[in-house]
Parts: C-alpha cells; structure tokens; sequence
C-alpha cells in the first residue's frame, strides 16, 4: 500500500474527521442515522489521513503525493 496523500490532502481529512465527529456526536451518536453517518465520515476519513492512503484515489488514477526519485 503506497501513500498516495499529500500533508495537505491529510490535514484536511483530519479537519473533516473531527468535525464529522463533532457533527455526528451532537446529531445522536449512532442512535439516529444522521449521526450515524456523520461518526461513518469521520471515521473514514481519519483512517485515511493517518495511512496516508486513500484507496478511492487508487480507482481514480489520483495521487496527491509527492513525486518520489
């Protein structure tokens, strides 16, 4: 699994993560399916952006990252 995110790309999920996480908190948690989805989102997004790799970019043909040489 190569990293295919930029430190840009990465801190950006992780913003999204925590406010995911704060939306889906103050929605009802996992007791309503707005909350649900928000925590869905957040999660996801926050193990993308520690991995550093985002498998929807692998089936795009997308990378972020730095060229390596």
């Amino acid at each position: 699994m190569r990293k295919n995110e930029s430190t840009v790309d990465r801190a950006i999920r992780a913003g999204i993560s925590v406010t995911a996480l704060g939306a889906g908190l103050s929605l009802g948690g996992i007791l309503t399916p707005a909350g649900a989805t928000a925590l869905g989102v957040s999660a996801i997004a926050a193990v993308t952006a520690a991995t550093g790799y985002c498998p929807l970019y692998t089936v795009l043909g997308i990378s972020t990252a730095p060229a390596t040489e």
